[in-house]
């Protein structure tokens, strides 16, 4: 189990996104149930996207869209991804077709996309589209040469990035770490993300933690609240671990 130490730092917030929302049900709405306003990231093609985010409205949680990038080891493309050889209209018609089954969608990050992400070209289509839907980005960070957040800057889109990755190994103790780490930097700077998965170990260390942070005077937001105070001035390095998988 998680130990914290309650402190009387000022109030700090963290966010956490639940990525990949969408093929799992049972876990889905495991996550959903989770006691705090957590962020669900729902994948525009799975098969119980539509469910998961019907219930999440119910439950007054918030919903981003988890857009498919292409990744730098795509060695299983998924249907709907925007890739590198794709030109502006089909990048364009590509995130109308997701957003059109992520209705409810107040923002966007990416799933995988390491590859995509670096490429200044394609993200300055992918966030002039995100302008016009007057949402936010978050960027998830899977490359560390990635131009994203940049690039939404660029574009005037509210954008945030990844702070910590919950359950890059999934195992009790590595998330129950990440989850310190995520506290120890939302104290130092006010704010921070992090982004899990519907995983049953990720799911249940949340359980455990979730109710305990109150005490310690973390508060945890949908990510439009900290995109609302954060989202449009500069945020502090961090240093983030990146996949080639993502």
């Amino acid at each position: 189990m998680i130990t914290f130490s309650a402190d009387t730092k000022p109030l700090a917030v963290i966010s956490i996104i639940i990525d990949d929302m969408g093929y799992r049900l049972k876990e889905g709405v495991e996550a959903i149930n989770l006691p705090a306003a957590l962020t669900y990231a729902l994948l525009p093609n799975a098969p119980h996207t539509e469910h998961l985010s019907k219930l999440a409205r119910q439950q007054g949680k918030e919903i981003m869209l988890h857009m498919p990038m292409q990744a730098t080891l795509d060695e299983s493309p998924e249907q709907g991804v925007l890739a590198l050889d794709m030109s502006e209209k089909q990048v364009v018609e590509t995130m109308k077709k997701a957003f059109a089954k992520v209705p409810d969608a107040v923002g966007m990050n990416n799933h995988r996309g390491s590859l995509l992400t670096r490429h200044p070209g394609h993200m300055t289509w992918v966030m002039s589209e995100i302008n016009k839907k007057g949402i936010f980005f978050v960027d998830s960070r899977t490359s560390k040469k990635t131009v994203a957040e940049k690039v939404a800057k660029e574009f005037h889109v509210p954008v945030l990035r990844r702070d910590v990755f919950l359950d890059h190994e999934m195992d009790i103790a590595s998330i129950e770490r990440q989850l310190q780490k995520l506290i120890q930097i939302a104290k130092k700077q006010g704010r921070a993300i992090a982004i899990g998965h519907p995983h049953s170990v990720t799911l249940s260390v949340l359980n455990d933690a979730l109710p305990r942070l109150k005490a310690l005077n973390i508060e945890v937001v949908p990510v439009s609240e900290q995109i609302q105070d954060f989202g449009r001035v500069s945020m502090l390095a961090t240093t983030v671990v990146a996949d080639k998988r993502h």
